[in-house]
């Protein structure tokens, strides 16, 4: 096995990887069609940008990013799908891109909107072809299979062609074929994309208690947040191809999120619940209550006056909702003006 390029800990190590692509550029019309066909226009597509991370063993890790920040390539290349332009990466001490068999038959990668199920063909059939592309022992195999088939409730669609299945069947049964053979590292694109809520808690409950029972290290994408918040300690946000942001969720909300909401129950008279109305930046007035957002740092003032001159039977003070809060950090990154502005590097960004 290659010996570590950064530490003998980390599971995942990634140092200054790069990978950019050409995009041709066509343009409309007749006349810019056939000018194409001699003289083509490309585009210089950053998709990485001189990422540096290291995962742990046993991490749960969320990438977050808007499309096209480089989420699916990063995963790619972890993967040994695509080759780097520049940089170097181990995943259990092996170089992803040199595709060696030993280190594909130790991880899994599960792309929600690809499939690698056989269409027409009942998913046992699929599982049992993963069993000897991977050589896992029949005891071994049939074990597993059960294990996972009852986790998801899904033994008794076995049977089933894939096609006839809903799409949250199907995701359950990709995450079946790509745990078969027990992998020691899970890459997850998009899992739950398109699933209704509750095939997207029940994919959630599944993978949250397999990582707790296989200690896995798993590394997931997705735009629901409510997957980040059920599933991931630690969150890494991609923009422009670098790494914006590395640390937990909470971490998230306290570094760019500036304000608080706050939910007052109003006591009294009616004429008392009409001076709130004019308080500023508020979001919602259902009397007796009242929502409005404040200023982290004004919180406690702005309550003290409001207490001095009202009576008041219950108070919330809650953080943003996460969806704002990352919709903002989105904004933000996309709008720096050049990489200088964010850090590329995991240590850095935290």
């Amino acid at each position: 096995m290659p010996e570590s390029i950064i530490s003998q800990m980390s599971i995942i190590e990634i140092k200054n990887l790069t990978k950019s692509y050409r995009v041709y550029q066509k343009q409309e019309g007749m006349m810019a069609s056939i000018r194409g066909l001699f003289r083509r226009e490309y585009r210089e597509v950053h998709a990485v940008r001189d990422i540096s991370l290291n995962v742990e063993p046993g991490e749960f890790v969320a990438f977050l990013g808007p499309n096209g920040a480089g989420k699916t390539t990063t995963l790619k290349l972890l993967s040994g799908v695509i080759n780097p332009d520049s940089g170097a990466c181990q995943v259990m001490g092996y170089v992803p891109w040199e595709r060696e068999n030993e280190y594909r038959r130790r991880f899994a990668l599960v792309m929600g909107q690809k499939n690698q199920l056989w269409w027409d063909l009942p998913a046992a059939e699929s599982f049992r072809l993963n069993q000897h592309i991977y050589a896992v022992p029949v005891v071994d195999f049939n074990r597993t299979r059960d294990e996972l088939c009852d986790m998801l409730d899904v033994t008794h669609l076995l049977g089933q062609p894939v096609r006839e299945l809903s799409l949250g069947e199907r995701m359950k049964m990709e995450l079946i074929a790509a745990l078969l053979h027990s992998p020691d590292v899970l890459f997850l694109d998009e899992p739950t994309i398109g699933l209704d809520v509750v095939a997207q808690h029940k994919i959630q409950q599944f993978l949250k208690a397999y990582q707790e029972d296989r200690k896995s290290t798993i590394v997931l994408t997705s735009h629901y947040m409510k997957d980040i918040q059920a599933l991931c300690q630690r969150v890494i946000i991609i923009a422009q191809g670098a790494i914006y942001h590395d640390g937990s969720l909470d971490e998230i909300v306290d570094r760019f999120s500036g304000d608080k909401i706050v939910t007052l129950q109003i006591g009294g008279p009616d004429e008392a619940f009409e001076g709130l109305r004019a308080l500023p930046n508020v979001i919602e007035v259902e009397p007796p209550r009242i929502k409005f957002r404040v200023g982290r740092d004004d919180v406690a003032k702005t309550l003290s006056d409001i207490l001095s001159t009202h009576a008041v039977e219950d108070i919330v003070v809650e953080d943003p909702p996460l969806e704002e809060v990352i919709a903002k950090v989105f904004t933000d990154a996309q709008d720096a003006k050049s990489l200088g502005e964010f850090g590329t590097s995991a240590a850095e960004a935290r």
